[in-house]
């Protein structure tokens, strides 16, 4: 247990250091290391990818908190965009954490894998949507949050991958689409975790210390780690190429995508 809570620290210190760093939601950190550590903790592997991704999310729903204030108080976020988006992006994850229920554990990972070398794809070619059309209204943000909030719960991100094109793409200036998509994170987590509570309560194999699919030792380890590294990475991002870190973040996310689909 010591062992796996050091483990928990050591996750959200480096998921914290890469919010901090390069901008990047540790969703992609945390889902492939609960993966690899959870067995330890008697998790079974019929649910493991589901018990993965659940408490990807709890500690996203507290860690873009502060992530979320941060960017608030630098007047980065576009509340009333944030406000369209919301009810699509909690419903998205409520449909998200429905569907990962009914998905085999095995296959639920391989489509975390897929999605880890899509954005190590993305960092590495540096690719960025051109800006070609204004926001949409209101009706259209909220079902874009839609289909955004699913994709991004299946997979226990905050969706910052995904959202943060979208308004570029609709012309929102990068800094603002970043603190935006940071209060975004929120509704997607919140109600992700919930989903992914109610589907798992009480099922068999998710382990002591569990909330349905939420593993409440590894979120607390996790956010501990997180909330003290962030701020440390956010201090080291004007001191170290940004560039060089997303390659070699990227290579790291070839990695573990190609474990997570060979299984």
């Amino acid at each position: 247990m010591l062992i796996s809570l050091s483990i928990f620290l050591v996750t959200g210190a480096v998921a914290g250091l890469l919010a901090g760093l390069l901008g990047i939601g540790g969703g992609m950190v945390i889902v492939p290391a609960l993966v690899f550590t959870l067995p330890a903790l008697g998790v079974a592997p019929e649910v493991l990818t589901q018990v993965a991704v659940g408490t990807s999310l709890a500690c996203i729903s507290a860690i873009s908190i502060s992530s979320a204030r941060a960017h608030h108080v630098r007047g980065g976020v576009i509340w009333r965009v944030f406000a369209a988006m919301a009810p699509g992006l909690a419903v998205g994850a409520l449909a998200g954490a429905a569907l990962a229920h009914v998905m085999p554990s095995l296959w639920l990972q391989r489509v975390v894998g897929v999605a880890a070398l899509l954005v190590a794809v993305k960092l590495l070619a540096d690719i960025a949507p051109a800006p070609h059309r204004d926001l949409p209204g209101r009706p259209a943000l909220t079902a874009a949050g839609g289909i955004i909030g699913t994709l991004s719960s299946l997979i226990g991100i905050g969706g910052g991958s995904l959202t943060v094109p979208y308004l570029v793409w609709c012309n929102v200036a990068i800094t603002r689409a970043v603190g935006t998509s940071a209060a975004c994170g929120m509704p997607i987590a919140w109600a992700g975790a919930v989903g992914f509570a109610v589907a798992g309560w009480g099922l068999a194999g998710t382990g002591p210390g569990s909330l349905g699919y939420l593993n409440l030792p590894a979120t607390g380890g996790i956010v501990a780690g997180s909330l003290v590294f962030t701020p440390l990475g956010a201090a080291l991002a004007h001191r170290l190429p940004a560039r060089a870190l997303k390659r070699v973040f990227a290579l790291l996310l070839v990695v573990v995508g190609v474990r997570m689909l060979w299984g």
